[in-house]
């Protein structure tokens, strides 16, 4: 019988831009059920909704998708909302599955969660060689301390709990707004709304790198670890691959036909100088490896921008 055979699963944060990937990968797995409920059906900050949620719903699998999230603006305008939701929604969410006997529960983590200046690539095994980089320390921390929970209701209960950490994500259906967006969207946007020939203001000075991970390949890799992967070790999620924030922008405004003049803010903070992961447990320990070319990946949500959220965009 398929791993998924009679399952109900729930996922939260299904409707979001992650969590609505996921259901979509999920169903193709044929489960008895994927649940998605919504924030004001039950709100995850508050213990009594998650018991009720978990109750009523009946999870043999939760995926924790669910998350309060934004740029390095975002994070630093509300760096206490950003802990308090993250962490609250997790431990009373893994706190609540255990009470109720849910058979196995996927946890996704944040490439935020790593020190500042963790050595490149990164290792899991150096998640805990330091502060997160200041930008979005709060997020970072709230989300580790899942990890923290997940392994101790291991080691006290056998509570089947997994622990991912995802780079950068980005895609089509991806959050455009330009007070909490992340650098791609926030990126397209700009460079798709700037004047012919007008002048488009990015953040810092260029230099800093990021990886990123088609959103489609991180709802694989998710169903993979659910399916196939049971052990106390965080799995970094991602292609291995860096970029340097000057060069995406090259290739985004390229995308857009932008031909006016990129300023770079330098009195902005770059954040993190340098993001990648080293991806190898992934692929030993699940089977996973990323599919999607960056190229091919700017170029399919480019063109959903355009298709969709542009024209709801347009003046």
């Amino acid at each position: 019988m398929s791993f998924w055979s009679g399952r109900r699963v729930l996922v939260t944060g299904g409707a979001g831009f992650l969590g609505r990937a996921i259901v979509s990968r999920l169903e193709r797995e044929s489960p008895a059920a994927v649940l998605a409920p919504r924030s004001k059906e039950y709100d995850l900050r508050d213990p009594a909704a998650v018991e009720r949620c978990l109750r009523e719903t009946h999870p043999d699998l939760v995926v924790h998708a669910a998350a309060s999230v934004g740029g390095i603006g975002a994070n630093r305008s509300h760096p206490g909302r950003f802990f308090f939701d993250n962490a609250a929604m997790g431990i009373h969410l893994i706190e609540q599955a255990r009470r109720q006997g849910v058979g196995k529960f996927v946890c996704l983590g944040t490439v935020c969660a790593y020190p500042g200046h963790a050595s490149v690539p990164f290792r899991e095994d150096d998640l805990w060689n330091g502060y997160p980089e200041e930008t979005n320390a709060p997020y970072g921390l709230a989300k580790k301390m899942l990890l923290v929970q997940l392994q101790a209701y291991r080691r006290e209960y056998g509570f089947h709990g997994i622990y991912l950490l995802p780079v950068n994500l980005y895609g089509p259906g991806d959050n455009f707004d330009p007070e909490s967006s992340h650098v791609i969207p926030a990126m397209i946007r700009k460079f798709a709304q700037a004047k012919p020939g007008g002048e488009v203001v990015l953040w810092g000075d260029g230099s800093a790198t990021r990886e990123f991970l088609y959103v489609d390949d991180a709802a694989d890799a998710i169903a993979l670890a659910a399916e196939r992967y049971d052990g106390a070790d965080p799995v970094n999620v991602g292609t291995g691959i860096e970029i340097s924030i000057r060069d995406l922008a090259g290739k985004i405004a390229g995308l857009l036909g932008f031909g006016g003049t990129i300023r770079w803010d330098a009195t902005r903070p770059n954040g993190q100088l340098r993001r990648r992961l080293e991806t190898s447990r992934a692929r030993e320990r699940f089977g996973f490896v990323a599919s999607t070319p960056l190229d091919e990946g700017l170029a399919r949500t480019v063109a959903w921008w355009r298709s969709t959220a542009g024209r709801a965009a347009a003046p």
